[in-house]
């Protein structure tokens, strides 16, 4: 199969996961898809960020090789929100290496802090943020704080997630 190709064939769930079902847990075809992800037009990342994303999820070991690269995609400007939203998604569900601890700290936390971000990527972050706390506690009161402060402003998604997040950093020591 020709991933680029098949990206711009159709936008649809079921493209998206005849890309995911080709790729499996093959590195290299993965290899081939973080590629378009983080190098080709702009359609072409934002379509290749779904399929990314689910072969991620579903074989954690695909995406350590590609990780410092996606954090640092996320500076590029004129990104589409799916592409940040994915990237986002993709590191709540896999163990941070300890070397990207701080960066992705640092991204996270300037996209959970930011007001232009949709909420997805704010509770994706969020929860990435509350991962890493795991790791290193000392964070814990600046994103307890900063929850805390944004709930007011922020929306139902937001402040359901935040209370979940709280609780859980209530039992980090």
């Amino acid at each position: 199969m020709d991933i680029r190709a098949q990206l711009l064939k159709e936008h649809s769930k079921k493209n998206m996961q005849k890309i995911t079902d080709y790729i499996g847990e093959d590195k290299n075809r993965f290899k081939a898809l973080m590629f378009l992800f983080l190098n080709d037009e702009y359609r072409v990342v934002q379509r290749a960020s779904s399929p990314m994303n689910y072969c991620a999820e579903k074989h954690h070991k695909l995406i350590y090789p590609h990780l410092e690269k996606m954090l640092n995609n996320l500076d590029k400007k004129n990104i589409h929100d799916a592409v940040i939203r994915n990237t986002v998604r993709v590191l709540q569900f896999i163990d941070i290496p300890e070397k990207l601890i701080g960066l992705t700290y640092n991204k996270c936390y300037s996209l959970l802090t930011s007001r232009k971000y949709p909420v997805a990527i704010k509770v994706f972050s969020m929860t990435v943020l509350a991962n890493i706390c795991k790791k290193e506690p000392e964070l814990k009161k600046e994103l307890v704080e900063i929850i805390k402060n944004e709930m007011e402003y922020e929306s139902a998604a937001y402040k359901a997630r935040g209370k979940r997040i709280l609780l859980l950093l209530n039992k980090i020591n």
